[in-house]
């Protein structure tokens, strides 16, 4: 109830179907754990350690200078942005996308993905959304009153949905797929064939397909990640998420796009000229040169052999202290299965249990697999966003905190 005995409660129940408040959770519990002296390694959120390169941060500064770059963004012209990502997609991908009708500029990708089922949904739609799955996924549906379909991701399926396992009826029902590889948290990969797959039953029921792929250029292994869009024909089912966060270390200027589907692009960006007035312009210039250099450079290492080193490092010295965990193929998360215990603490361990106490015992911060949704549950999200050194201290303290040689 919005009120209880005449007394109007001042917030939306619409709220407590947001998802998980375990974020909030971890960030008290490290709070805690500084405040007692802790000496913090935070593995927690995924947010890159690295500046983007000279060129991007001198395109910002001078632009900034400009006097010109304060008005509205609004009222000056967005194309540069969009063309600049349109030449990318093209050299990156080999997808040819009109930056004027197919695509829309957004405050970072979870900007797009936070309102897009506001855009191209109604109350009483449904959606299907992968589970475990990043938690705006969920959290955009219940904003928009629109029902989450979940597919499970499970290892034994390569984490990829049964597609097979979604009856007629919820294919029937859905108004979109959403689809995210590399994907996050669990760090998996996809390939064309199996966009083709979610492509033709999609069309066959008139589903939108949306892709995620904020994680583009953190391929390993030699893996490259694919476009959906690259697939003949996709443009007219299909729109994909792009960021600047992490490919190219920009997570605190907030910009993406979104690319493919007109109508879909469309609908997004109608809403978002009643809801912002668009990125501040000398943040869309740093973005152009971002680009730009990645187009003119592309035998520079990405910034995914960062998180290559880091990973394969990482999960050496993890293996060592006696927790052997499967190793991601992209992005800069580990999806680690919880570990043997040697110690009982008189309960069942969980993702949060042990997340809590490991930080408690530590200082090393993860994030419970319960916070991605019901599937998470049994394994905990490690980001890869400290150097080094320090990613040796932490898998030094977790092998003491597993082994029991210290706890809480």
């Amino acid at each position: 109830m919005s009120a209880q005995h005449g007394v109007k409660a001042w917030r939306s129940e619409r709220l407590s179907a947001l998802g998980s408040s375990i974020f909030s959770e971890v960030a008290a519990w490290k709070a805690e754990a500084a405040r007692g002296g802790a000496d913090i390694i935070d593995l927690g959120i995924g947010s890159p350690d690295q500046p983007p390169s000279e060129t991007v941060r001198r395109a910002l500064a001078e632009a900034s200078l400009q006097i010109d770059n304060y008005a509205y963004p609004a009222t000056k012209d967005g194309m540069p942005f969009k063309q600049a990502a349109a030449a990318w997609m093209k050299h990156r991908f080999g997808v040819t996308v009109d930056p004027a009708s197919e695509m829309v500029t957004l405050l970072g990708s979870q900007d797009g993905l936070a309102h897009l089922a506001m855009s191209i949904c109604d109350p009483g739609d449904a959606a299907l959304l992968p589970n475990p799955g990043y938690p705006i996924y969920a959290g955009s549906l219940a904003l928009a009153g629109v029902e989450a379909i979940l597919m499970p991701l499970r290892e034994e399926n390569d984490y990829l949905p049964d597609l097979g396992a979604i009856t007629e009826e919820q294919w029937d029902r859905a108004k979109f797929i959403l689809i995210n590889y590399p994907n996050n948290p669990v760090s998996a990969v996809a390939d064309l064939a199996f966009f083709e797959k979610v492509l033709t039953k999609a069309k066959e029921h008139h589903v939108l397909v949306v892709h995620d792929l904020a994680y583009s250029e953190m391929g390993f292994d030699g893996n490259e990640p694919p476009s959906i869009l690259e697939l003949p024909g996709a443009a007219e089912q299909a729109v994909e998420f792009h960021s600047m966060s992490k490919s190219f270390n920009m997570a605190g200027c907030r910009i993406g796009f979104l690319a493919g589907n007109r109508e879909a692009v469309g609908a997004l960006r109608e809403l978002k000229a009643n809801i912002d007035y668009g990125a501040f312009y000398p943040i869309q210039q740093a973005a152009v040169a971002a680009l730009q250099e990645a187009i003119a450079a592309p035998g520079k290492p990405k910034v995914g052999k960062l998180y290559e080193r880091r990973r394969d490092l990482f999960l050496d010295a993890l293996r060592s202290e006696g927790w052997d965990i499967k190793p991601p193929k992209a992005t800069m998360f580990v999806w680690a299965q919880l570990p043997e215990m040697a110690w009982d603490m008189g309960a069942a361990w969980t993702s949060r249990t042990i997340s809590q106490e490991m930080l408690k015992a530590t200082g090393v911060v993860v994030v419970p697999g319960e916070a991605f949704g019901s599937e998470g549950e049994g394994y905990v999200r490690i980001a890869l966003v400290e150097d080094e050194s320090r990613l040796l201290e932490a898998a030094a303290r977790i092998g003491r905190f597993i082994r029991g040689e210290v706890n809480s």
